[in-house]
């Protein structure tokens, strides 16, 4: 008699302790079900007066932030794998800002630097940095600096619509669409080209709301509605004959990059470049010069 209580007080425990294991088992399961991963911390290198977030640098970009507290002027200079020196106006509030990596891969070297006396820099600091992108067109996919976007800016939002009242659906068709739309819409702001400062960026929504921009606003604005369609776009800096000049150049799947030159009649080659199209209601005169692209050297990609 006894031990037979004892037999079935054993299975009763252990019936309790495997009823346990399992509830336990379900609390841990649904702890992982419902708790969100923590994310990855950034990758950050840098001093205690300049930092660079180098944790996107397969996407494209850096991002840089001064935060030794001076008010001085303060810029940051990227020095690409070929040798080319990109020079851009760094804000000295402490927040991020966001900068391409628009050379391929390789070794950049990235410096920030602030102004002490006159034309004299110190540096706050200089590192390099190894890029290996996860493809080609990552850089001209991405927001930065110059290129200024997120799914909320006015012409960013307004884009599918566009595209939609067009009935583009095909890359090339969608270059289109955006262009005309650019083009047809927008003036060229003369009194802010004849008053514009060194280190001026586009505000997209304030050139929307104007409906009127420089060549730095009519590129800055077709290339994030592009992005935004996830067709790569670059912003292009150089030269129009004598004249520094902003334009466009577009890959789509049909003809791969083409540089400085779109197919934009469907029979003809011509020059993305929205602001001399809008500018001068491409006329004769204004599309002859605009060409096959002979009058315009890049000098910058953004």
């Amino acid at each position: 008699m006894y031990g037979t209580k004892t037999g079935r007080d054993r299975r009763a425990i252990t019936a309790l302790f495997r009823a346990a294991l399992f509830a336990t088992a379900l609390w841990a399961l649904s702890a992982l079900i419902s708790t969100p991963r923590a994310q990855a911390a950034d990758t950050i290198i840098g001093n205690e007066k300049a930092k660079i977030n180098t944790t996107n640098t397969a996407d494209g970009y850096v991002k840089i932030a001064y935060v030794g507290g001076s008010t001085a002027i303060t810029k940051t200079i990227i020095n690409s794998p070929k040798g080319t020196q990109y020079t851009y106006d760094i804000n000295n509030k402490g927040n991020f800002e966001t900068y391409p990596l628009s050379e391929g891969d390789g070794s950049y070297k990235v410096g920030v630097y602030v102004n002490t006396v006159g034309k004299k820099f110190l540096t706050a600091y200089s590192g390099s940095v190894d890029v290996k992108l996860k493809d080609e067109f990552a850089p001209f996919l991405a927001a930065n600096q110059y290129v200024n976007f997120t799914d909320k800016t006015k012409c960013v939002a307004a884009t599918p619509d566009i595209l939609k009242k067009a009935g583009a659906e095909k890359d090339l068709n969608k270059i289109k669409a955006v262009y005309e739309y650019v083009i047809g819409g927008f003036t060229y702001d003369k009194a802010k080209a004849a008053s514009v400062q060194s280190g001026y960026l586009p505000v997209l929504d304030t050139v929307w709301d104007a409906k009127k921009g420089i060549c730095f606003d009519y590129a800055s604005m077709m290339t994030a509605m592009l992005r935004s369609q996830k067709i790569p776009a670059k912003l292009v800096v150089g030269y129009a004959g004598t004249t520094y000049h902003a334009w466009i150049t577009v890959y789509t799947k049909e003809t791969g990059w083409v540089n400085d030159m779109i197919e934009f009649d469907g029979k003809n080659w011509k020059l993305m470049d929205p602001t001399f199209a809008s500018s001068g209601k491409e006329s004769a005169d204004v599309m002859k010069y605009i060409g096959d692209g002979k009058n315009y050297a890049a000098k910058y990609y953004y």
